[in-house]
């Protein structure tokens, strides 16, 4: 009995030195420190923050610069225009209009140019689908033959001549530009009054254009109006056909209608 006391109080110190080791004296045992390197089971390990990943900015295509394109000078005026009509208010339409009398050849627009295949046959004829009518307009450009005496542009109406236009270069010595029309094989009385001199000349061009009305053929020759010849024969639709004559070279004749 003695013994067991004996035996615990000397075992007592040895345990309590095992234990306490090097610790301070009074301490406790530190048996739960976590230190960075030991994460305790089931806890997530520690990651230490890394720096935020540089962002990759995208830089636009380079888009070439359109080369300016050089705006070029206007052309110095050459002081060539085309030439005006007088006032004239019996002419119903704005004579700068295109189609209208007065616009000669070197100012005309591209479709009014003669045809480069050489002269038209004379006598030359055409034929009118739809006779003449209001707006009609007939364009004439040729020139007059060196030893020219006379030339004739005629209107038909079957055997009659509805209009008959008839420059004359030597008549008693003058030049005149004579209008009739013929019916039943019986002439009309003549118109020779001109509202300016007489157009044309020997060997030279010429543009000549005939507009129909209801009322009236009208003419101008060479960018000036000339006369009106009012209908005789009043049954337009039966005029069908038109024949040019005599001492003229052709290059050009054109039937239109005006707006």
């Amino acid at each position: 009995m003695n013994v067991s006391t004996s035996s615990r109080s000397q075992i007592s110190p040895l345990h309590s030195d095992a234990l306490c080791g090097s610790c301070p004296s009074g301490s406790a045992p530190q048996t739960n420190s976590v230190w960075p390197s030991q994460a305790p089971s089931g806890s997530t390990q520690y990651q230490p923050p890394q720096p935020p990943a540089p962002v990759q900015t995208q830089v636009p295509a380079q888009v070439p610069t359109p080369t300016p394109v050089p705006v070029p000078a206007p052309a110095p005026a050459t002081g060539i225009h085309p030439v005006g009509w007088p006032s004239h208010p019996g002419w119903p339409y704005n004579p700068g209009q295109s189609g209208w009398p007065g616009q000669g050849p070197s100012s005309m627009a591209p479709h009014w140019l003669p045809p480069t295949s050489g002269p038209l046959s004379v006598p030359y004829n055409l034929n009118l689908a739809r006779g003449v009518y209001d707006k009609m307009m007939m364009t004439i450009l040729g020139h007059v033959k060196p030893n020219a005496k006379m030339f004739t542009v005629n209107f038909l109406r079957g055997n009659d001549i509805a209009f008959h236009i008839n420059p004359r270069f030597s008549e008693g010595g003058k030049q005149v530009l004579v209008r009739n029309h013929k019916q039943g094989e019986r002439w009309g009385a003549e118109e020779r009054d001109l509202k300016g001199p007489f157009p044309f000349a020997l060997g030279s061009p010429f543009e000549m254009k005939i507009m129909c009305t209801h009322e009236a053929f009208r003419v101008a020759v060479n960018n000036i109006p000339l006369f009106e010849f009012r209908h005789r024969i009043r049954e337009l639709n039966q005029i069908d056909r038109i024949n040019i004559l005599h001492d003229v070279v052709l290059t050009y004749v054109n039937v239109e209608t005006l707006p």
